[in-house]
């Protein structure tokens, strides 16, 4: 599949998140969590393709895939309701898709 056909059908997204003080008992207690959550979200269509633990504002930075927003939204919707997580989430472009957009 060509670069231009594969950018049709999925989208990356950046979820930043901070943990609220249940979900930092909650990785205290059981660390694999992270994992657990990862794969809830495979089943709801977004796909944990890099994650890292960040020292500063936030506690993580995700890079997602989805094929569409409402999956994207509905997911961290599902996840943030539970008490355990606050989010941010940015739908980004690649560059290269961002230059030939111009053309």
């Amino acid at each position: 599949m060509e670069y231009k056909e594969w950018r049709n059908i999925v989208s990356k997204y950046v979820i930043i998140s901070n943990l609220t003080d249940e979900g930092a008992r909650t990785l205290k207690k059981n660390p694999g969590r992270i994992k657990e959550v990862n794969k809830e979200l495979k089943d709801m269509g977004v796909n944990v393709t890099d994650q890292y633990a960040v020292l500063g504002n936030f506690d993580f930075i995700s890079i997602v895939e989805a094929e569409n927003d409402d999956n994207v939204m509905k997911a961290v919707i599902e996840i943030a309701s539970r008490g355990s997580i606050k989010t941010a989430t940015y739908k980004v472009i690649p560059i290269d898709e961002l230059i030939e957009s111009f053309k």
